[in-house]
């Protein structure tokens, strides 16, 4: 029997292995583990254990959640293996979506230091 294999198959990237998909799930569980103790340190029991941290609890919070959202997608979504294409298609519209939310985020913070001004 001879193999045949298409220079589409040379080029093709490999699918992950096991290992891979362990080793991607153990991140995703450190990253989850981080947002737990980052909950912790700032609002839970060891609340003020390393300062105050409530004013970058959100943006750490949801960096920690896009790293993991990314995760998610590369691998367990396939994007990291599909067409550029695919992986426009997809990402496109959340970067619309964030610029939206920071638009609307700088929109309200604008309104409300107005307001308190008294203007």
């Amino acid at each position: 029997m001879t193999s045949h294999v298409t220079a589409a198959d040379e080029h093709a990237p490999s699918h992950p292995t096991p290992g891979t998909y362990t080793k991607v799930g153990l991140v995703l569980f450190i990253l989850t583990a981080l947002e737990v103790a980052l909950y912790e340190i700032t609002f839970g029991e060891h609340a003020g254990s390393l300062g105050d941290l409530t004013k970058v609890f959100v943006p750490m919070l949801l960096t920690l959640s896009a790293a993991k959202f990314a995760l998610v997608a590369m691998f367990y979504m396939h994007l990291r293996q599909d067409s550029r294409l695919f992986t426009g298609v997809f990402v496109f519209p959340l970067i619309i979506a964030a610029i939206m939310i920071l638009a609307l985020a700088a929109l309200m913070a604008y309104h409300w230091a107005f307001a308190k001004s008294g203007g």
